[in-house]
């Protein structure tokens, strides 16, 4: 433990010239009003969260405390949660769409990080992402050409499966995404051309 001189004369040689009855002031200074507050918070709020089995949020603490005569507001419940570490248990699973796997190589950057074109149908790129519905998930492969940001093909199913995103998506010869981009621009009389980069 350094002793106070020392402390002192370290901040006075970075140019903060500071007192040893400063020091010794802000050392012996009760707490504040707020911090003692919080600390008694703090207290409650993770037996609430404890007692029940940890799965409630915020506002199920914040209501619980209130009903236990315990008067606080909520943005100061999610503070002092966020301090603790402490959060609620969330309904249903976290989706991932792509898992890496290290034994298999990854693809080239074939634009090597250069998102930009000077004509259309000159780079598409391909991404992949979920959207949740009412009748459950549903994963969507599309195509997007770099100059316009428009979405030239696309493609969705109800798994997630390398399936969609490369071949046909099911037994009605469904159109994967990228098959539908090139048809859509044949179909609208703008042709690809062989510069094109598909990435």
């Amino acid at each position: 433990m350094f002793g106070v001189e020392p402390i002192c004369r370290v901040l006075t040689s970075h140019g903060l010239r500071i007192a040893t009855s400063t020091y010794y002031a802000a050392k012996n200074r009760a707490s504040s009003p707020r911090s003692v507050r919080d600390a008694e918070l703090k207290t409650q709020i993770r037996r609430v969260h404890t007692d029940n089995f940890s799965v409630y949020g915020v506002r199920k603490v914040w209501r619980q405390l209130h009903r236990e005569g315990i008067p606080v507001a909520r943005c100061t419940v999610d503070r002092l949660m966020r301090d603790l570490g402490l959060q609620g248990a969330r309904r249903g699973k976290q989706i991932r769409t792509t898992i890496r796997d290290d034994g298999h190589d990854r693809a080239s950057d074939l634009l090597q990080r250069d998102f930009t074109a000077s004509r259309p149908n000159e780079r598409w790129v391909a991404d992949f992402t979920y959207v949740a519905t009412w009748s459950g998930i549903v994963y969507v492969a599309f195509v997007v050409d770099v100059f316009s940001r428009a979405i030239v093909g696309w493609s969705a199913a109800t798994s997630k499966r390398a399936k969609l995103v490369l071949d046909a998506l099911d037994a009605l010869d469904a159109l994967d995404a990228l098959d539908m981009a090139l048809w859509r621009r044949d179909r609208a009389g703008t042709s690809t051309g062989p510069g094109l980069v598909h990435h």
